[in-house]
């Protein structure tokens, strides 16, 4: 009965990774709902400073704003990379840092200068592993992202640009579009590019104090915003790779479980097959 006592302790085994692997599957549910709440709730404010960003803009105005500054050359640029602090997530992380190597590779192959901004355990880990350089890490931002935690990240970089020590931003994050759809995407945040059709269209406003006032004002706040706003779908976007991970985790220990039980029924099957035979067996020899 070795064999069945073996099966009996991979059951048990199975058993126990199930509930773990159901456990963190409610928690990922759980948490990702509140981060989807968090970024429905982000998105109308996103656009109405968009809408705002797009009225004000003109070309003029664009002359005299250093995050408005479209350099003739791209020599220096910056990658901000967000990925989890946790794994358990498929291959949620893999795709963002391959996503960041591929942005990586096309602009050093146009001759520019890549500095990288990590904010994530996993994907510092990984770039500290192959020995890239990073200009700034930030591993303490939890599963509740703020604008705080957005401007801390961001507001280095805007002064680089300001100053023109660099020439462009990119943010590498997972864009939210469902609980089954969150690709990793590329966004360039600096120099700032107004969205919408209505770019540099005069639109019947009054301004006060001018437009000028409202830009120099709005302008670090709408990249701020930027980044916040990354730094929520992400964390929805980790939660519902995460879920979907847990899920594939428990239906596969569901299904090993069952093949695992099969096997030890036919195992101690045949075992007491062979011991019924055994005593059948000694009493026709005892009475022959």
């Amino acid at each position: 009965m070795a064999k069945g006592r073996e099966l009996k302790g991979r059951i048990k085994s199975v058993e126990n990774t199930r509930k773990i692997t159901r456990t963190m599957e409610m928690v990922a549910t759980s948490k990702m709902k509140r981060a989807m709440d968090r970024v429905i709730a982000a998105r109308p404010y996103a656009q109405a400073l968009g809408d705002v960003m797009s009225r004000l803009y003109s070309p003029e105005l664009a002359e005299r704003f250093p995050l408005l500054r479209q350099p003739a050359q791209t020599r220096r640029a910056a990658v901000i990379l967000i990925t989890g602090n946790r794994g358990l997530s498929g291959a949620f992380n893999a795709n963002l840092i391959r996503e960041s190597r591929n942005l990586i590779a096309r602009l050093e192959r146009e001759g520019v200068e890549v500095e990288l901004h990590a904010v994530g355990r996993k994907g510092l880990g990984y770039y500290r592993y192959i020995g890239r350089p990073v200009a700034s890490s930030r591993i303490d931002i939890g599963d509740r992202p703020t604008a705080a935690n957005a401007a801390e990240i961001v507001d280095g970089v805007m002064e680089a640009f300001a100053s023109r020590r660099l020439d462009a931003v990119y943010i590498v994050h997972a864009h939210f579009r469902s609980a089954i759809s969150t690709p990793p995407t590329t966004e360039k945040i600096l120099p700032v590019t107004p969205p919408g059709e209505d770019r540099g269209k005069q639109q019947d406003y009054l301004l006060f104090p001018s437009a000028e006032e409202i830009l120099s004002s709005l302008l670090p706040s709408y990249v701020r915003n930027m980044v916040y706003r990354a730094l929520v779908e992400n964390t929805a976007a980790f939660y519902s790779a995460q879920r979907t991970a847990m899920k594939n985790a428990t239906d596969n220990a569901t299904d090993m479980l069952n093949i695992l039980r099969r096997t030890y029924n036919r195992a101690r099957q045949a075992n007491i097959t062979q011991e019924i035979a055994e005593i059948v067996g000694g009493a026709s020899a005892l009475q022959g």
